[in-house]
């Protein structure tokens, strides 16, 4: 009797299980092993949260993704992420506290250092993600670079392991943060660095050809592709924050690296599932809006200060109370201003439509035959939503 294999959704949902299994083992982990349940290697549970979140972003998506359209990698991609960062979490801290604290007396010992690098694979499979972004194929023209780059994940993988056997035979083949001992100061060492090369020239190809792809889109496909750059965007900006901030304290680096990339499976799962897909021009418009908002009256209210306490001569006390009900005063001119700008550069369809609400308001006020009013109406409700059909039922 032939035996029956489990379906993908059942497959996607095992998966998900583990990953999460492996994400409520980091934190006991933690405790055991301070510092070594992170990728960071942060000792703190602030940062071991904040990486808890990354991969649970990535398993919600890619179960869902998975369970949806088992045929698209991507979902399977994702799962392949969570587990990565998770058991690349867990299994670090877990040898650790096997060849340091109790001297290889604790069981899985052994799987435990196989799997310490398990973390890296993450980063191997995020510009497969990007590229193959939101249908799961490329074209014919990426067939031959992503068999190529699959060749050197292979080899990468193959080496890591490599590494880790040669040191099952030492009394300590981790260090003091669970890494494994030699990955890149031995023989390997080339093949690691030239294995993260390979993986960021993919990651700026995958990108370039998004945006050359993005060019050429439109409708569902172009509202897709924007869910992904306002995810990459918000990751690439915490990621710059992270190396430029060099006065934060290391707690801060170390909670917006995941949390920025959290925003990537979030991101492109809206994309790929189309779930409120139409919403993005609207997200956009109302972050970029407030984030000039916030910049505009944290400026008007310092500047306030200034003119208070300095050239006025008010105490401190009545000069911040002052600028406090002046900025309170103009927040919501100021609203409505930089809100109209902003939906005129990247809301326009949302901008049009408040225009073409009010002019037609205006005339309405001027009007006197109904027939010239229907007409009116019929034009306004075409030019603001576009419908497929529209008409006006006048009671007699």
């Amino acid at each position: 009797m032939r035996q029956r294999l489990p379906s993908a959704n059942t497959v996607a949902v095992l998966l998900g299980v583990a990953s999460l299994v492996a994400a409520v083992g980091t934190v006991p982990l933690e405790f055991l092993v301070p510092g070594t349940a992170s990728p960071s290697g942060a000792t703190n549970l602030a940062t071991v949260a904040a990486f808890f979140v990354l991969g649970l972003s990535f398993t919600v998506v890619g179960v869902v993704v998975a369970r949806r359209e088992p045929r698209n990698p991507i979902g399977w991609l994702m799962l392949g992420v969570a587990l990565a960062v998770q058991l690349g979490s867990d299994a670090p801290a877990y040898a650790y506290l096997d060849y340091y604290k109790h001297h290889g007396a604790l069981p899985l010992g052994a799987l435990a250092v196989l799997m310490s690098g398990d973390w890296i694979y993450a980063f191997l499979f995020l510009p497969l993600i990007i590229l193959l972004f939101p249908d799961g194929r490329a074209g014919s023209r990426w067939r031959w670079p992503v068999r190529a780059y699959l060749v050197v994940c292979g080899v990468f993988i193959v080496g890591a392991l490599a590494v880790a056997v040669e040191d099952l035979g030492l009394r300590h083949p981790v260090d003091g943060s669970g890494n494994l001992i030699g990955l890149t100061s031995s023989w390997y060492g080339p093949f690691y660095k030239a294995g993260f090369v390979v993986c960021l020239l993919l990651c700026v190809a995958a990108i370039s050809y998004q945006v050359r792809s993005y060019r050429r889109a439109s409708g569902a496909r172009r509202q897709q592709q924007k869910w992904l750059g306002a995810a990459a965007a918000t990751s690439v900006s915490m990621l710059v924050l992270t190396i430029a901030w060099h006065s934060a304290p290391a707690i801060v680096g170390d909670l917006l690296f995941p949390l920025g990339l959290t925003a990537l499976p979030v991101g492109m799962g809206v994309g790929i599932l189309r779930y409120r897909l139409y919403e993005i021009d609207r997200l956009v418009s109302r972050t970029l809006s407030y984030a000039v908002l916030t910049g505009l009256l944290i400026g008007l209210f310092v500047g306030l200060v200034a003119l208070t306490t300095d050239t006025l001569a008010l105490s401190g006390r009545v000069g911040v109370a002052a600028s406090t009900l002046i900025a309170a005063a103009l927040f919501n001119p100021l609203r409505v201003r930089v809100q109209r700008l902003v939906d005129r550069r990247f809301n326009r369809a949302h901008y049009n439509a408040e225009a073409t609400a009010a002019a037609f308001s205006a005339r309405l006020r001027d009007a006197v035959e109904i027939d010239a009013i229907r007409s009116d109406l019929l034009e306004a409700v075409n030019r603001a939503v576009q419908p497929t059909h529209a008409s006006v039922w006048i009671k007699p």
